[in-house]
């Protein structure tokens, strides 16, 4: 626990034994560091208790904010009520000198909670059948969860990465029958692709590589080996890709697992038991509208065949019985309906894991000022393989992440190919570079070795700010361990960025006359720069020695 969280728990104790309040609602009042660099007049801390309170207390906010203004401190310098009734907290210099210490000496620990409620989470994404490379749309799903999963495993908790391979079912069979047609045409037999087939380029390219290893006589292997073989080396890609991408995944779980081992049948059993599957026009369904889905689904159809909702129950149940207590998943905006039943299901199944479904909105290229258009079916896409070769790993994680989940995303090439301070990437990193040139620097300099928690008795005002941004990272990484927004991160850091630059502009660091106030600065510095690591491997993007 820090400075700040404990004054905000003593000031809680105030509330409560002064108020008389209920533990919950001061729960819900807000104690927000102030890193609004426009607004650093007021205050170091803000809170919204008296306006939050007013209505239950039947009390003026103002008036009640003014009661509430007497609390006292010895890190507080005063308390000023500001509008209708908002509070002003103003920290002493001292405060911010005991949370430097805490932070040179925390380390990275110092972001961590004090006490976690550890969770196993199961976090799924990506997960794009496996007909095909990953095109430039699967970036974005696949850089939320990856991070996600980086911030959880970070604060402490468990978190599995998986992605569940789409190996069963009609897309399958049409993979397997546009491979063999193409595998015909390369041997110069004429077949045509149908309407609905694969119609993209890289099934010529594997044909002609299937037919350089197994000769001419491979239109004589059973129909089941052209789908296993396509599926293998398409898989073989996607996992190239995501590696390329800097995602590595736990866990490759095969839907078709879940046909063969009769887990499907068990998960059936479990609804029909509960009398939530019934039977009509030949066909067994799930009563989904009883959990708020708009229609009834089908699991098995009237010719016996599984759809793909029965395989989804049982695969909830799959990662519950593995041990996973808490379940997420990013899709696609157009899969709002199947969040719907994948909750229903949850519930009719009475799984306690709680199911968290992220969903993110397209995402559109644009070159030149105008927008890419891309058609799948006729084989006219951009693959995210394209993406990183163009603008590396770096910029495209950092692209795909720098925007709201349910925001539509532009993806700027030309912004992407930029290696200036334009590009937030190189903005970002260049920061991060020149925090360790200003340390390499001083540390040619004797009086300025050796860099240490007593030098936390030099900071002065002008680091204040670039404190209080640094210690406001613990409660953004709690936050987005709760909401999942993980695009915020990339916010916080280009804003921290923004402080550095400001602060060195402003600021003379390595001053040989002024020794003392050197250190201090030094010291400010070197916290900048491990907050500058925490963030970028956390995002997975690479830490520069130079630029």
């Amino acid at each position: 626990m820090n400075l700040i969280e404990t004054i905000q728990k003593e000031f809680n104790q105030f509330l409560q034994d002064t108020l008389q309040i209920d533990p919950s609602l001061i729960e819900k009042s807000s104690f927000d560091i102030n890193i609004d660099p426009a607004k650093q007049d007021f205050g170091d801390i803000n809170a919204n208790c008296a306006m939050l309170f007013a209505k239950e207390l039947k009390k003026n906010p103002r008036e009640l904010a003014s009661q509430i203004s007497e609390f006292t401190h010895e890190y507080i310098e005063k308390i000023e009520v500001a509008g209708p009734g908002f509070l002003n907290v103003f920290l002493t210099d001292e405060a911010y000198k005991t949370l430097a210490k805490e932070i040179h000496t925390q380390g990275t620990s110092f972001f961590k909670p004090t006490h976690l409620d550890k969770r196993n989470f199961n976090l799924e994404f990506v997960s794009a059948n496996p007909t095909g490379p990953l095109h430039f749309g699967h970036g974005r799903g696949g850089i939320i969860g990856d991070v996600l999963g980086n911030i959880l495993r970070f604060l402490g908790h468990d978190a599995t990465k998986e992605y569940y391979i789409n190996d069963a079912g009609a897309q399958m069979i049409k993979l397997e029958n546009s491979f063999f047609i193409r595998c015909q045409q390369q041997l110069g037999i004429e077949a045509s692709l149908p309407e609905d087939a694969y119609h993209g380029e890289y099934l010529v390219d594997l044909a002609k590589k299937a037919i350089n290893e197994f000769g001419k006589n491979i239109l004589d292997k059973p129909k089941s080996f052209f789908q296993e073989y396509a599926k293998e080396k398409m898989l073989e890609q996607i996992k190239h890709t995501l590696e390329s991408y800097g995602i590595y995944f736990d866990v490759w779980f095969s839907e078709k697992s879940l046909h063969t081992s009769g887990q499907i049948q068990k998960a059936l059993e479990q609804l029909k038991e509960k009398e939530l599957l019934f039977e009509k026009e030949g066909a067994t369904w799930f009563k989904s509208t009883a959990f708020g889905d708009d229609k009834d689904r089908v699991v098995i159809k009237s010719d016996g065949s599984l759809t793909y909702v029965a395989a989804d129950i049982a695969y909830m149940v799959n990662k519950v019985d593995r041990g996973f207590n808490d379940l997420a998943m990013t899709l696609g905006h157009d899969h709002h309906s199947y969040a719907v039943r994948l909750e229903g299901l949850r519930q009719a199944l009475g799984l306690q894991a709680p199911l968290n479904i992220i969903l993110y909105q397209l995402v559109k290229m644009k070159s030149s000022g105008q927008m890419v258009r891309m058609s799948k079916r006729a084989g006219n896409i951009v693959t995210l393989s394209d993406i990183i070769n163009a603008v590396g790993k770096d910029v495209a994680r950092f692209f795909y992440l720098n925007r709201k989940a349910d925001a539509q995303l532009e993806f700027d090439i030309d912004l992407a190919m930029k290696k200036t301070e334009e590009n937030p990437v190189y903005y970002v990193q260049y920061a991060y570079v020149r925090t360790k040139s200003i340390l390499a620097k001083a540390a040619e300099v004797k009086e300025l070795d050796n860099i240490n928690v007593d030098d936390t008795q030099y900071i002065g005002k002008q680091e204040q700010f670039l404190l209080k941004k640094i210690v406001s990272l613990k409660q953004l990484l709690f936050n987005i361990s709760k909401s999942f927004q993980t695009h915020v991160l990339t916010y916080y850091v280009i804003e921290l960025a923004n402080a550095f630059h400001s602060y060195y502009s402003k600021n003379r660091v390595i001053e040989p006359e002024n020794i003392e106030q050197s250190r201090g600065r030094l010291l400010m510095i070197g916290e900048m720069k491990k907050t500058f690591e925490v963030c970028l491997d956390i995002l997975g993007l690479s830490k520069p020695d130079k630029m």
